[in-house]
This record gives C-alpha cells, sequence and structure tokens, in this order.
C-alpha cells in the first residue's frame, strides 16, 4: 500500500514570515531533539540569506504528521528569484500563500498567486503575524479576495481555506479571537485541503526536475517529483534533453527527505519528491523517464530576463592584487557553472574575448551573482544595468514594472513628482491609517534603475519600495540619468586629509584619507552636472611662518559608503564597477582625462 504524501509550498511576498513558519512547522513536529540548539530561519542556509534575512534560494524539507508524509518547499519572496518560485510549482500539490496582517497583499503576493492559480493549485490562505502592531486581518482578508477576484480564480479556488498565525511565536487559529497554543489548525487545515500527491505505480517512470545542485562526490544531483511509476537505485533510466536527446543513464543514488536532511533511500515512489545522482548532464525541466517506454512531461517555462549587465576581466591599474581568479577563462566558467543551478540567468559571449552579457530578473539577483563571485575570490568589472527591449508589431518595447510606495504623508508630493519625471504612471493611491500613503506606480524599469538612493534620500530613509515585473509595454522615451557628475583622481595616488579636506566643499567625498587610487577612478560626486578631474594627494606647502587662520585643525566629513546594490544602481553608462574580494571601485571606462575628451568630441561629431 502506497503512504500518503501531501507536496506544498509556501508562497509570499518578502518578508512576509514564510522560513519562520517552517521553523515552527519543523519544531512542531519533532525534527528537532528537544535540546537541539537551533538557529533563526534553519532553512536560510546561505551566508548571503542570513545576512539580508531573505531567502534566494527554494530548500526542501519534510515531516510527519498523523501517518501522513508532508514535503514543504520553502520559496524566495523577491520577484527577481520568480524563477526558483516557477519551477518549484510544478512539484507541489498546494500552497500555503503567506500575507502579513499589516501591509497586506503586495506585489510578489501577486506574481507568486498568479503562477499558482494559472497551474490550477488551491491555494490556503495563511494572514501572519496577526500580534503585529496595526494588524488589520480583517481588512486583508478583504484584500486577498479581491486579488483572487483579479486574477480570475475559479469558484473553487475563491472558495479558499483562511487560518491567522503568528509565525514567531508558532501559533495559529481559525479565529482572529479563537485561542491556540500551537500550529494544530494549520497543520490540520493542510491535511484537510491539501490534496494527496497522485501517481500511478504501475505506470512508466516519468520524473520532472525541478531543481538541481552539484556535489563534489557523487556529482550532480537533479530534485524533483515522481510523476508516475518508481526509480530504483541501479536502474537504468533515460533522460529527455531539451534539445530532444535522449541519454541513457544508471541511477548510482538516490535521496528523500526527513526534516531538513537527505536520507539514502532504495527507491522514490509516484508522488514523493526525490533527488537522484547519477546523471551528468541533467538540466531543471527535463524529464527522467522509463528505458522502455519513455514519455516526456511538459517543459517547465521560465519568464524571461529583463535586465543584463557586461562581466568583463578586470584591467584596472589595481587588477590582481586581491583575486585569486582574474582572467577571461575564469569568469566564463564560472558563470556557466551559475547556468547549471539558476534557470533564470542567461550568459552570453560578446564580440569581446574577456567581455561576457549576463541577462537576469532584476537588480538584486545580479547583485546576489556578483557578491557570491567576490566571496570565492573572483575580480571582475561590471557596467550598469540595462534593460532587455524586445520588438512588437514593429514597434521597440521595454519592461514595466509594478512598484508599491508606502511612505509618509509629507513626502508623498515629492515621490510622485520625481517618478512623473521617470515615466511613471500612477494606477492606485490610499491613504492608511497611520499617517502613510500607499502609491501604486506602472514604471519602465530603466526608470527604477537608480531610483532607490533618490527615493531614500527625499523620503529621509522612512519609504519603503517594492516592485516586480508587470509587462512589456511600447517604449516611454527618454528618461533623465543622473543630474550630477562625479569627481575623478587625477593619478595613481594616496589619498590626503589635506587635499580631502579642500574638495569638500566641491561635492560629497567617497573616500577617506590613506586610500589607494588611481587615474579615472570616481572618488566622490560633483556637487555640479558636469565631472571635475581632482588631485586627493595634494598635500599642505611646509613652511616656517605660522598664521593663527590657516593653521587650522581638518574636519573631514565621514565619505559616503556603498553597498554593491547602490554602487550598481549609481553609476551611469560610461562607467564600471570593480569588484574584488576586499574592495568595490567606481571607475570611469576611459581611464585617462584626454582619452575621455577626445571619446565626447568623436561622439559629439558623429
Amino acid at each position: 500500500m502506497m503512504r500518503k504524501i501531501k507536496n506544498i509550498a509556501i508562497v509570499a511576498h518578502v518578508d512576509h514570515g514564510k522560513t519562520t513558519l517552517v521553523d515552527a512547522m519543523l519544531k512542531q513536529a519533532g525534527v528537532f531533539r528537544k535540546n537541539q540548539e537551533v538557529a533563526e530561519r534553519v532553512m536560510d542556509s546561505n551566508d548571503l540569506e542570513r545576512e539580508r534575512g531573505i531567502t534566494i534560494f527554494s530548500k526542501n524539507a519534510a515531516f510527519h504528521y498523523k501517518d501522513v508524509k508532508i514535503n514543504i518547499v520553502d520559496t524566495p519572496g523577491h520577484s527577481d528569484f520568480g524563477g526558483e518560485v516557477q519551477r518549484i510549482l510544478k512539484m507541489v500539490d498546494s500552497v500555503l500563500l503567506l500575507v502579513d496582517a499589516v501591509e497586506g497583499p503586495m506585489p510578489q503576493t501577486k506574481y507568486v498567486l498568479k503562477n499558482a492559480l494559472s497551474l490550477g493549485l488551491k491555494p490556503i490562505v495563511v494572514i501572519n503575524k496577526i500580534d503585529r502592531k496595526g494588524s488589520r486581518p480583517e481588512a486583508v482578508l478583504d484584500m486577498v479576495l479581491d486579488l483572487f477576484i483579479e486574477l480570475n480564480a475559479s469558484d473553487e479556488q475563491l472558495d479558499f481555506p483562511v487560518v491567522y498565525a503568528s509565525a514567531k511565536r508558532g501559533v495559529a487559529m481559525h479565529g482572529v479571537d479563537d485561542e491556540s497554543r500551537d500550529l494544530t489548525p494549520l497543520l490540520d487545515t493542510m491535511l484537510e485541503h491539501v490534496p494527496d500527491s497522485e501517481g500511478d505505480l504501475e505506470h512508466p517512470l516519468q520524473m520532472l526536475v525541478s531543481a538541481i545542485e552539484y556535489d563534489n562526490y557523487i556529482g550532480k544531483i537533479g530534485t524533483g517529483k515522481v510523476v508516475n511509476g518508481a526509480v530504483r537505485q541501479g536502474d537504468e533510466v533515460l533522460l529527455l534533453k531539451r534539445s530532444g536527446d535522449r541519454i541513457l543513464y544508471r541511477v548510482s543514488r538516490i535521496f528523500s527527505y526527513e526534516g531538513l536532511k537527505k536520507i539514502p533511500v532504495e527507491e522514490g515512489v509516484a508522488g514523493d519528491i526525490v533527488s537522484i545522482a547519477g546523471l551528468e548532464t541533467v538540466d531543471v525541466g527535463e524529464t527522467i523517464a522509463d528505458r522502455e517506454n519513455p514519455i516526456p512531461l511538459p517543459l517547465i517555462e521560465i519568464d524571461e530576463p529583463t535586465l543584463s549587465m557586461t562581466f568583463m576581466v578586470n584591467d584596472s591599474p589595481f587588477a590582481g592584487k586581491d583575486g585569486k581568479y582574474v582572467t577571461s577563462r575564469n569568469l566564463w566558467d564560472r558563470l556557466q557553472k551559475e547556468l547549471q543551478t539558476n534557470v533564470s540567468i542567461r550568459v552570453e559571449r560578446t564580440e569581446r574575448a574577456e567581455a561576457f552579457t549576463v541577462k537576469a530578473r532584476g537588480e538584486l539577483q545580479l547583485a546576489v551573482l556578483i557578491e557570491n563571485m567576490r566571496r570565492e575570490g573572483y575580480e571582475f568589472q561590471v557596467s550598469k544595468p540595462r534593460v532587455i527591449y524586445r520588438e512588437l508589431k514593429g514597434k521597440r518595447t521595454e519592461p514595466i514594472e509594478l512598484a508599491v510606495i508606502d511612505v509618509a504623508d509629507e513626502f508623498a508630493g515629492v515621490v510622485i513628482e520625481k517618478l512623473g519625471v521617470r515615466k511613471g504612471q500612477m494606477v492606485n493611491m490610499s491613504n492608511g491609517n497611520d499617517g502613510y500613503t500607499r502609491l501604486e506606480f506602472k514604471v519602465p524599469a530603466r526608470g527604477l534603475i537608480g531610483f532607490r538612493n533618490e527615493f531614500m534620500t527625499v523620503t529621509r530613509g522612512t519609504g519603503i519600495l517594492n516592485h516586480t515585473f508587470y509587462e512589456y509595454e511600447y517604449e516611454k522615451g527618454e528618461i533623465p540619468g543622473r543630474s550630477r557628475g562625479v569627481l575623478i583622481s587625477q593619478s595613481k595616488c594616496k589619498s590626503v586629509g589635506y587635499a580631502l579636506f579642500n574638495l569638500q566643499p566641491r561635492g560629497e567625498l567617497f573616500i577617506g584619507p590613506g586610500v589607494d587610487t588611481y587615474e579615472g577612478m570616481i572618488v566622490g560626486e560633483h556637487s555640479r552636472d558636469n565631472d571635475l578631474v581632482v588631485n586627493v594627494a595634494k598635500g599642505k606647502k611646509l613652511t616656517n611662518t605660522r598664521a593663527s587662520g590657516s593653521d587650522e585643525a581638518i574636519r573631514l566629513t565621514p565619505p559616503r559608503e556603498f553597498s554593491l546594490e547602490q554602487a550598481m544602481e549609481f553609476i551611469a553608462d560610461d562607467e564600471l564597477l570593480e569588484i574584488t574580494p576586499r574592495h568595490i571601485r567606481m571607475r570611469k571606462k576611459i581611464l585617462n582625462a584626454m582619452d575621455r575628451r577626445k571619446a565626447a568630441n568623436m561622439a559629439s561629431w558623429s
């Protein structure tokens, strides 16, 4: 007799409590020993995930509840990692849709729900953080229902069960005012409403690969749901490639999930989520099928990239000082390795042997890739992110983002004005009870590149900006870029406090004293709209004459520090980011001032 299995994914907007809820479920199911020390957000195992407090890579776990095995998948909440969500939804039977009891449905909530409904899944709605200040669960439930109707949900999907929860406290209840000590109401709801994973054991093997990972000892591992049949260790199976090729492999290892661990098993049966090793060329979206009767499953369709960046070999005067991997071959091999596990990234060669184009869903996805490469010892340069245009009926179209902005009432006017300049179109505006206004805009993706820095300045750090891909529309026309020029170092030198002190009236500095610089490196933002070449090593002339006015103490304003994303947004089209394991530097593409002038003259003549 086949045991009961239920496969479920948790989907939500970023920071609505998915990973915390999975923690609470695993604890209640007894996955951890009573004396075991468990880290907060235990499923966020990647260093970057822990630092940023967000889920970047989807992960599997499993637990048993009332003699039923529940496979649960934690998915990313940020729209840039939508490819992770799209492929995971193919291997589950239902989704838990988490919504914050204060914020309500956000752009990514709409995105993940749209994908789930289109696959015919029936969601369970969990209104989380009901103990948070300003919680409004009834109003949020109405907003969720409106969202279901807007996305053309069927009558069966509209009749969704609702559970109220506080994942942090590990409690859930059917009604807001009910008493509860644990997550039993939620787990019972899952048993009642999530259909048993279906599959025919007598049917030839069919398994759809939804995730890929690499192990140094056993090689490539493909994870997915066994749709029909069964697979045993040592079986010969056919891998049905996207290209149409059929490759025979022998299954070397099979793993199932228990808690957070992969455990070796002899076979994977229909309905279960398992990982298979031994298939060297397996890729996401491909079918593992029976050798005698191979029947392919529908391929997983992933949204196309909307942004691109050029990755190139570092050619600055400081090249090779920090990095372990610095050549074009190192860079190409690492980007190819990324393609093996990241389904929504594309890598292409360019006319130049030392430069490659990387296409992705958004700035954060590119930033995570760059940060991971930095930490692995890679040294390279990247260009400013550019949107990917498409042709439609002979006209050029560009990606449009749906931006949802929560901002204090006093700053709403200036935010509307700034987005208007960037060709933003307001689609909704609503006033909250806490002195905040929610604005919804349709904005060209290129209008949002570089906007976050300006947004945080005009809202004095109090605004919240979330955006997700909406659709492609006809090009909106010219959008102004950065309004100020930059301060550029004139030579290779070490910065001096006296020189920086005298440069402070010229603009905002990005470096302090004692920093190594080179010709063409950006050291600050000019107060005017033109670039200015400056000498950051100019020392004070030493004489025996003393004067009360000229010997004043130097007072330097702390330099402005950039995160990787902020630097990516700040640079202009004629600038690059130099990425090394220890430094992030901004520089001009053409380092020499005279050569830049010649290039500008040539461009104006042509």
